[in-house]
Formats: C-alpha cells, sequence, structure tokens
C-alpha cells in the first residue's frame, strides 16, 4: 500500500450521537473542506481545543467513515480510563460546532479489499469502528469480499451499529455473529455468548484456514484472540492486529 501523508488538520464537531449506553459516535469536519486520505483500519490522534485556545491530551481512536465519505466518524467510549481528561469531559461536553484538531492517518492497520478477498474480522466492544470502514468501503467498491465478523460485547445493549450490520448481512454477504460475554438474566438475549476462543472461530468459519484475520479491541482481548488463531496454527502473517487502551 502506498504511504499516505500524516497531517495536523482543524476539523469541527458536525454530529454527536448517543449510540448506546456506553458508546457515543461523533463525526468530524474539515474546516478546509478537504478530505483527510486514508486506508479503512488506519487511526487519527483527536485532540480537544477549549475556548481559550488550550489543548487536551490527544488520542488515538479508529476511523469508521468510509474513505470516499466527507468528514471522519469515530465510535468512542463514555467512561475512558481515569484521570483521561479528553474524553471524560470534553467529548460529553462537546456541542456541535466545538473546534478539535485531528492528526493522521496512522497505523498499519489497513485493509485493501483488492488484495485480501476472504477475511474475517473480530471485534471487541468498540474496536468494532475499523471494521465499519472497512465494511462501508467493500460497499462502496463492489468489491465482493468475503467476510466473517465476529463482535464480541459485554453487554446486548452495547451493539453498536446494529442496523448497519444487519443490512451488510443483507447487502454484502456478511456472516455476523455477536457474542455477548455477560448476558443478562431476563434480558432478551438469545444469541452467541462468551469470549472468542478457537472453538467459535473455527464453529463459524470452518475454512478459516484460508481466511486473513484481522482483529480489534483491548488489549486482554486482542490476545486472547491471537492465542486463539495461534491454537488453529494459523500462520502469523495472516494475522493483523490492532490494540486500544
Amino acid at each position: 500500500m502506498a504511504n499516505i501523508p500524516v497531517t495536523e488538520r482543524k476539523y469541527m464537531l458536525a454530529e454527536k450521537k448517543d449510540e448506546t449506553p456506553e458508546v457515543l459516535i461523533l463525526k468530524f469536519m474539515p474546516e478546509d473542506g478537504k478530505p483527510t486520505p486514508f486506508d479503512p483500519g488506519m487511526f487519527m490522534m483527536i485532540t480537544g481545543v477549549d475556548g481559550a485556545g488550550k489543548r487536551y491530551t490527544a488520542r488515538a481512536f479508529s476511523i469508521a467513515s468510509d474513505p470516499s465519505t466527507p468528514g471522519l466518524e469515530f465510535m468512542i467510549i463514555k467512561e475512558p480510563k481515569h484521570g483521561d481528561h479528553l474524553g471524560t469531559s470534553h467529548f460529553i461536553s462537546a456541542k456541535v460546532g466545538d473546534t478539535f484538531m485531528l492528526k493522521g492517518p496512522n497505523g498499519q492497520f489497513r485493509f485493501d479489499p483488492s488484495v485480501n478477498k476472504k477475511v474475517m474480522f473480530i471485534a471487541g466492544g468498540t474496536g468494532l469502528a475499523p471494521f465499519i470502514s472497512m465494511l462501508r468501503h467493500i460497499k462502496v467498491t463492489g468489491s465482493g469480499s468475503d467476510v466473517v465478523l465476529i463482535y464480541s460485547t459485554k453487554f446486548s445493549t452495547e451493539i453498536i451499529a446494529k442496523d448497519e450490520l444487519n443490512g451488510y448481512v443483507k447487502d454484502l454477504g456478511l456472516k455476523l455473529v455477536v457474542t455477548v460475554t455477560r448476558p443478562q438474566q431476563g434480558g432478551g438475549w438469545t444469541g452467541q455468548t462468551g469470549h472468542v476462543d478457537a472453538a467459535m472461530i473455527s464453529k463459524y468459519a470452518r475454512d478459516f484456514a484460508e481466511r486473513t484475520f484481522y482483529i480489534c479491541g483491548p488489549l486482554p482481548f486482542v490476545q486472547a484472540v491471537k492465542d486463539a488463531i495461534t491454537a488453529l496454527k494459523v500462520p502469523p502473517e495472516r494475522v493483523k492486529a490492532d490494540v486500544w487502551g
């Protein structure tokens, strides 16, 4: 893949949506109106700027948008680590029109549907974001990629982009598996439960040996999934991972 230059530019918060009890979806538009080139899977560093021009600590977030669309979309946990001022107060209290500095794109977790025709995406929580970008790109490019997505979330109330994912099942032939690790009694969840392991991977993708794996989520999740894939004897060069938290 070609190198994409890293730039830092001023963006305005254009949309803010409470997606789930724990997750915000934010969309930013560039002040200069020019798009930011990136490959699906890459991330941006986001820095909040207060009314006096003071910057908050920059944090990395995977891009959920497709590269062909204007603006950049992100999935952000409302309750981040202790002491993270940008995440705790600035995103939650941010208003449409507020200023942010976005720097990027960054990272080698990059997806090219013309190269990887048969893939398995495994997401934990807001680690779904880069895969939404990838799926949107597959739809826009009409690449016909063969995709299995296992999406792990703690609670059934925390499933992000539910309608959009179901749309890809219909429109792209996506094989979608949502697993809930902490199902609530009386919560009505009747789907898959439990953590992603080798048995789950082989159950839903019997042809896993033919697939390239992409994993994104918090470090313990990514490590556990990588261990499961190693147990299935998938060559390491066919495993790509991105970690947050």
